[in-house]
């Protein structure tokens, strides 16, 4: 019978011999990627604290997976862990959301360019199917599946870059903002949504990199300025 502390198991001869990290490194790597999308899609409330054993709970895992997974994410300032166990989302600022803002307008065009030569007619189609996707779900105002494909049609640009560096800086920025974001479209709705995606996939199929560049920049433009005139309304309010 497997000992659950030290991680070891009985071999057939009855000498202990240490349990397949693999085993728990799956584990760990399938909870860094449902607490990922979690943030991504906006089930972390801001302002809304939870615990390394409750999530642990909900997720059916120890919590020692969740606790290594939640320390990176807490270096990647997309989460914050207190003294007493209790995890949130870091508040966002007035000027952290500027530094987010002028990082994501830094690096996103740049790695949707140095993608470009590696998106073919077959990407064309998939990022085609995820915008119509998108466009639905503007009109049916799920806006938990907006952010699931937008997160999607993005990164499906971004990763054909196979950057080693850019691609998770970016991925970390979308870590921090994201829960902000599905508190931001829970409150105006998404039928207002406006996005640049067709002309980021027109810049793609002409392969204008200029065009990619202006499309990717506008799109960031435009989603997090709501994002940021919901800070200022705050700071304002406060």
């Amino acid at each position: 019978m497997p000992d659950r502390q030290s991680g070891l198991t009985n071999d057939p001869a009855g000498h202990l011999a240490e349990s397949a990290p693999t085993s728990r490194g799956a584990t760990r790597g399938q909870v860094d990627a449902e607490i990922r999308s979690g943030l991504l899609t906006g089930r972390f409330i801001p302002g809304k604290a939870v615990t390394i054993r409750g999530l642990a709970g909900e997720l059916g895992v120890s919590p020692m997976p969740v606790r290594e997974v939640l320390q990176r994410l807490s270096a990647e300032n997309a989460l914050e862990v207190k003294s007493n166990g209790r995890v949130q989302v870091p508040d966002m600022t007035r000027d952290r959301f500027e530094e987010v803002l002028k990082a994501r307008l830094l690096l996103e065009p740049e790695l949707a360019e140095r993608a470009l030569p590696n998106l073919t007619l077959r990407d064309v189609k998939t990022l085609t199917r995820l915008d119509d996707d998108i466009d639905q779900r503007i009109v049916s105002g799920d806006a938990e599946a907006y952010m699931r494909l937008n997160h999607a049609f993005h990164f499906h640009i971004y990763r054909a870059s196979a950057s080693k560096v850019l691609l998770p800086l970016i991925d970390s920025l979308w870590l921090q903002f994201a829960p902000f974001m599905r508190t931001v479209y829970g409150r105006v709705g998404t039928a207002s949504l406006v996005d640049q995606h067709k002309e980021a996939i027109r810049a793609i199929e002409l392969k204008d990199s200029t065009a990619l560049r202006a499309a990717i920049s506008g799109d960031i433009a435009d989603g997090m300025g709501l994002l940021g005139n919901e800070i200022l309304e705050s700071a304002t309010a406060g």
